[in-house]
């Protein structure tokens, strides 16, 4: 009789070890869950940013007026522009 409480306690205390381990496990992963969903949120909010920046450094005004102080480019006459058809081989003049 004495054996078998040692045996059932023996079960019992290595049970409890079991669901301690497991507890613990689940709250590290967890609190991992928790810190990729954190770091998840800061990048979409560094994308919208980021789409914000390029849609602003994308700006025909902005481009134009760097096109022109930088690079010293002009807006050609009327005389200047050429269109062409595709398919059709033919360069007409507006």
């Amino acid at each position: 009789m004495v054996r078998l409480n040692v045996l059932l306690l023996i079960i019992v205390i290595a049970c409890a070890l079991g669901v301690v381990t497991s507890q613990h496990k689940a709250r590290k992963l967890f609190v991992e869950l928790q810190q990729e969903k954190d770091r998840a949120q800061r990048m979409d909010v560094e994308w919208g940013q980021l789409q914000l920046e390029q849609g602003m450094l994308a700006l025909p005004s902005r481009v134009e007026k760097l096109a022109g102080s930088q690079l010293q480019m002009l807006m050609p006459r009327q005389g200047q522009v050429r269109y062409i058809r595709m398919g059709a081989g033919t360069v007409t003049q507006p």
